[in-house]
């Protein structure tokens, strides 16, 4: 294996989108109330399309080990790769976890060396279509061929249904900027009441598009949340073992419908590394 040719660097992360994540929220986030949904939908998704453990898996921008964290107690061996510094010092002391600085842009890893590589947050803030395909491309070099690549990504439509899930959408001004990311897809957050980061937020079918720009073969997708994200008793839903089975059953039964992708709040998209010459 040949570690990748010196290339220049890519251009920094901006810095709103490092002071975003420096707050620690992220890691809360997937561990409490409705973000839960998020948490097991994208565990239950990935367990069923990994190789089996100890397949080596590179977590690309996985934050501060939510996901690296379960996938090392079932087995594999993770390397997670995070540009915050918060997020690295946070993995390093995850049991089974490898942690370092990295940019999904350039990957410190060798050619073939992933069994699996995860980006479940990177094309979040790729605003480019070119850097969202120089990511997807170095996932295509590092992992082995007809190995798997898992990318996660917002729905164009997931921040109008959410502000008027919240009833925020009805504040003077809101709407105007949520129809600003509907017409090309870029959040422009500002001032102290902005919910989110500098971000985009794709259509399903430009995923599979960037995917395949990238050299990659497209596989499925998977809607996370399905609609259940937007209904009043989710997080009663998901307090109960009992209905929170049923409703993950459900959400399940419904992730692959193309009529119903865009309503879930994010998207995984899976593909496969042809065979090199």
């Amino acid at each position: 294996m040949t570690e990748p040719l010196a290339a220049a660097p890519p251009p920094p992360v901006p810095d709103e989108i490092l002071a975003y994540y420096a707050r620690g929220q992220e890691d809360a986030r997937l561990r409490t109330g409705a973000g839960r949904l998020e948490f097991w939908r994208t565990q239950d998704v990935l367990r069923r399309l990994l190789p089996p453990a100890p397949a080596r898996v590179l977590d690309v921008g996985g934050g501060s080990g939510v996901h690296a964290a379960w996938l090392a107690e079932d087995g594999y061996r993770v390397e997670l790769l995070d540009p915050v510094p918060l997020h690295v010092a946070q993995a390093a002391e995850l049991p089974g976890v490898t942690a370092r600085h990295g940019d999904a842009r350039s990957l410190p890893a060798a050619d073939g060396s992933a069994d699996a590589v995860l980006l479940l947050g990177p094309l979040y803030h790729l605003t480019e279509r070119a850097d969202r395909v120089a990511a997807l491309a170095e996932a295509a070099r590092v992992v082995r061929p007809g190995g798997l690549v898992v990318a996660a990504t917002i729905n164009r439509w997931a921040g109008l249904h959410d502000l008027l899930n919240q009833g925020r959408y009805f504040t003077p001004g809101t709407a105007a900027r949520v129809h600003s990311t509907l017409g090309d897809g870029r959040t422009r957050p500002s001032g102290p009441d902005a919910l989110f980061t500098t971000a985009y937020f794709h259509r399903p079918d430009e995923v599979t598009a960037e995917f395949a720009e990238a050299g990659l073969v497209p596989g499925g997708q998977y809607g996370v949340e399905g609609a259940a994200w937007l209904m009043g008793d989710v997080v009663e839903w998901l307090d109960d073992p009992a209905r929170r089975a049923v409703a993950l059953d459900a959400v399940r039964r419904t992730e692959s419908e193309p009529s119903l992708l865009g309503v879930s709040g994010h998207l995984l998209t899976a593909a496969t590394a042809p065979s090199r010459p």
